[in-house]
């Protein structure tokens, strides 16, 4: 019996061998993290910098690819159908949650992702050409009720948390606005700074940049609080829309089955990497508020964020086609 004992154990400690082997195996390749905004995007910004420290720290490449388009629906659906072997990933923004009830039709359902790594999150900061009548929130409201077509609204995209933020604020207050959808922020910004738009809601790590432009006024942010980089600007609840919260925020997500060990290294990677005291401090430094979640943590924030964005998507009565 001690004899079969031993054969056994020694069977068990083989298989663990082989399994750990594996896992150090990973990768032999360099790894494909899509991103489905433009570069110079608050998640571009965000994705290159991490992905940057998490090859610096494997010795393996996390090699950024921006594959825009559809409110990021075709980097989601891109990864959605793509191997589960850890080589194809998704830097994902809110979009992930949202387009599902946003969009009329996607090829894609949560269920086709892996959750792998929840990074952080970060207000949004709404922004006014400054030779525009709007100086605060309370006159943006105004102005939109005053009549349908009196702001130009320019967000990052149909989808964006810049386009889903600013309805909430349409729905909360009952101002209209017309809605230019742009391909990511920095256009978006561009056409505010010329006149050419009258308003914008950005992430504040595109934000901050530019606030002490001249040519642009900040009536507020969307957080609950005030962001540590930007203390002189008001909430948006602080300016009178109360109960009003919103941030975009940014996960690490893989195909559906991936291996429970690739999720593993990959995610206590990522963790290494948030917990450096100068990766901390340069998201910080960009607004971002690190959250360092782990699979488990990833999987119950997004599916509570598409809870939340479907009940306030058909509330509003948004739909992309």
């Amino acid at each position: 019996m001690k004899i079969i004992s031993s054969l056994v154990l020694l069977g068990c400690l083989s298989i663990s061998s082989v399994v750990n082997a594996q896992t150090l195996e990973y990768p032999t390749r360099s790894v494909q993290v899509l991103i489905g905004f433009p570069p110079g995007g608050s998640s571009d910004i965000v994705g290159r910098y991490v992905m940057q420290k998490m090859s610096d720290l494997t010795g393996k490449q996390f090699v950024v690819e921006n594959r825009t388009g559809a409110g990021g629906n075709i980097a989601f659906a891109a990864v959605a159908a793509a191997k589960p072997d850890g080589y194809t990933l998704l830097f994902s923004t809110p979009g992930i949650a949202i387009n599902p009830s946003l969009y009329k039709k996607v090829s894609y359902k949560l269920d086709d992702f892996t959750p792998i790594a929840l990074i952080g999150d970060a207000p949004l900061v709404l922004l006014a050409n400054a030779k525009s009548p709007i100086k605060n929130v309370n006159d943006q409201v105004a102005a939109g009720k005053s009549k349908p077509d009196a702001i130009r609204f320019a967000s990052s995209g149909n989808g964006s948390s810049s386009h889903l933020s600013m309805d909430v604020l349409r729905s909360m207050t009952g101002m209209q606005y017309i809605h230019i959808p742009y391909r990511g922020g920095g256009t978006a910004m561009i056409d505010l700074m010329s006149g050419d738009v009258d308003v914008t809601m950005q992430p504040i790590a595109e934000s901050v940049p530019y606030l002490k432009d001249p040519r642009i006024v900040a009536l507020g942010q969307t957080g609950s609080k005030r962001a540590v980089i930007a203390p002189n600007i008001p909430t948006i609840q602080e300016a009178g829309v109360k109960g009003y919260a919103s941030t975009t925020w940014y996960m690490l997500l893989g195909p559906a089955n991936m291996s429970p060990q690739v999720v593993q290294y990959i995610q206590k990677n990522i963790s290494t990497v948030l917990k450096m005291p100068e990766v901390k401090a340069r998201l910080e430094a960009s607004g971002l508020d690190v959250i360092n979640g782990d699979s488990a943590q990833t999987k119950e924030f997004l599916n509570a964020e598409y809870k939340k964005w479907q009940a306030l998507i058909k509330a509003s009565g948004t739909v992309i086609e």
